[in-house]
């Protein structure tokens, strides 16, 4: 018996297999999960990202998570492939290029508002979209970058995180009456595609493995993927509206 055994996942956010997305999918099907993906855009290069899945079947739907139209479809379109939901991982973010990279004084407001759209408001478009899947009560867990301090050129991405972390304290909030929790996994720089739209992120991470009290490997999300998993088992029944930190420490390390 896994970890995750008869339960049914929603994973968002897969495009490769260097994503964290695809490494919880991953991990989860390890530990029993029946996973269903979700891709926006290049969808073909998601499906054949899937394929790599230790379940091949793996089905993948699409969902763009600032379209009220498909947020609104998703139940039916969920419901196709799995009779209800366990768990959701919110793996989305995007920022404009003029929203990074030390343009923060500069960055208009509609780049900023996309910003916030996709990378925070997102969380709780995609919970109020799944709770109806989760008569019973789940898990809802998103992916967090540490927001409790300015990092050089992460700029409005920042504070886009921010806003995530309170947003899923509030979801933690009004979600909790029907038993499903929301928590958030602040993982250390991985070279990720994402990361790599990111003016800086070599420098950030090149610094992170000496000042971790672990120590820091920017190329293995495995300990990422297990930390999602467990907060989408019951294994973290009384945990809610929580921020847990994988970053070898890093945290909580002062100079």
């Amino acid at each position: 018996m896994g970890l995750l055994t008869g339960k049914n996942l929603l994973i968002t956010g897969v495009l490769t297999d260097a994503s964290i997305a695809f490494h919880v999918a991953r991990v989860a099907q390890e530990e029993g999960a029946k996973v269903v993906l979700t891709g926006f855009g290049r969808m073909s290069l998601v499906q054949r990202t899937a394929r790599r899945l230790p379940d091949p079947a793996t089905p993948v739907i699409e969902l763009d998570l600032t379209d009220e139209g498909q947020l609104a479809t998703l139940g039916e379109r969920v419901t196709e492939h799995v009779d209800r939901l366990d768990g959701v991982l919110h793996a989305v973010a995007f920022a404009p290029e003029s929203a990074l990279g030390g343009n923060f004084l500069d960055t208009p407001w509609p780049d900023v508002s996309t910003a916030f759209h996709v990378s925070t408001y997102s969380l709780k478009a995609l919970s109020v979209a799944c709770a109806p899947l989760m008569p019973h009560g789940g898990s809802v867990v998103g992916l967090d970058f540490d927001a409790t301090v300015s990092w050089a050129n992460y700029d409005w991405m920042g504070v886009a995180k921010a806003g995530l972390e309170s947003c899923s304290r509030y979801l933690a909030r009004y979600l909790g009456p029907r038993g499903i929790r929301v928590n958030l996994v602040a993982a250390g720089p991985l070279r990720t595609v994402a990361a790599r739209g990111i003016p800086g992120f070599a420098g950030v991470e090149a610094g992170w493995d000496a000042r971790s009290a672990l120590g820091w490997k920017a190329d293995d999300c495995e300990p990422v993927a297990r930390a999602c998993t467990a907060l989408l088992s019951d294994w973290f029944p009384a945990t809610t509206g929580e921020v847990i930190h994988v970053d070898g420490g890093f945290h909580a390390m002062g100079d």
